[in-house]
């Protein structure tokens, strides 16, 4: 009921996104115009598109596309935003309107008061810190994660609601094709003992981390924005020590991991997985700090 026609709303990203409230949201379509809902990387299809496929009364935009919004996109149902994200935080505090309500699902209060954001830190604070309105969607589905700034305190929260307990969505890992795994050969070759990886999502990557297990690299590093479940299996298989990182050396730092329930049970509550804000994973003067970088992604476009 606190959502008016005009109001900007934010849903942040991934596992964030909250699923009660969409729907109940929805359910309201005929009673509103021009909601306008920033999102990120929707891992489930959101209840606001699908039930106003015309567009009459939301408006949805998007930080990054997942392969929904993707689909949303191509529909006319979905704007995308070009930014770096990086920058995102430094955009909610200082040049974006404060939005009218933030919705997010959390993990449930902690023994601190802190509603942990699980493996999702990106940008979240800084649109809590400026929005009128806090919500939070709580679940027993989502690992709770360690970190810096993983959470919102219950004295910044204006309400709770009661969420689904749904297992945290999954993202399916595509097999590496022959050509994967020939990229992936030259890639692994030139990946010295203690470098420090930031690895991508897509068959490429996997395939990378899937020879990494096959060489003889160690005391790799890893500080990266999306956690796979390629860097789990390097984890679990004792080839990730983190001792020649030069920040955050000792810990595996990220700020959103996507992936199976294996790679969200390893994060449960492991302070060998250290969630920071996007703005620390992501920013060129931080990264740079890490000696023998290596970065691994798929890409569909590349401008020389």
């Amino acid at each position: 009921g606190f959502v008016r026609s005009g109001m900007w709303l934010d849903y942040g990203a991934t596992l964030c996104q909250p699923d009660v409230f969409d729907q109940a949201l929805a359910a309201r379509a005929a009673e509103l115009d021009n909601v306008k809902i920033r999102s990120c990387l929707s891992m489930r299809p959101r209840a606001v598109l699908e039930a106003d496929p015309e567009g009459r009364h939301f408006s949805w935009f998007s930080l990054h596309f997942s392969g929904y919004d993707r689909r949303k996109h191509d529909a006319g149902r979905c704007s995308y935003m070009p930014l770096n994200l990086g920058e995102i935080p430094d955009y909610y505090r200082r040049f974006i309107d404060p939005v009218d309500i933030v919705i997010l699902k959390t993990c449930r209060i902690d023994e601190n008061g802190f509603f942990n954001f699980s493996a999702a830190n990106l940008w979240h604070r800084a649109i809590i810190e400026r929005a009128a309105l806090v919500i939070v969607e709580v679940t027993d589905g989502n690992p709770y994660v360690l970190g810096d700034e993983t959470g919102v305190h219950v004295s910044e929260v204006d309400y709770i609601i009661e969420g689904d307990n749904k297992p945290a969505a999954e993202l399916p890992n595509p097999p590496p094709t022959d050509v994967d795994r020939a990229v992936g050969r030259l890639i692994t070759a030139e990946i010295e003992d203690g470098a420090c990886l930031q690895i991508g999502i897509g068959g490429m990557p996997n395939a990378v981390c899937s020879q990494l297990l096959e060489s003889s690299a160690s005391n790799l590093g890893v500080h990266t924005e999306m956690l796979t479940d390629g860097i789990i299996d390097l984890y679990n298989a004792g080839r990730i020590s983190g001792a020649r990182k030069q920040v955050n050396p000792g810990v595996i730092g990220y700020t959103f991991a996507l992936g199976s329930k294996t790679l969200y049970d390893a994060l449960h509550r492991n302070s060998d997985f250290q969630c920071y804000p996007v703005d620390h994973t992501n920013l060129p003067h931080i990264i740079m700090q890490n000696d023998r970088v290596v970065s691994i992604n798929n890409t569909t476009q590349i401008d020389l």
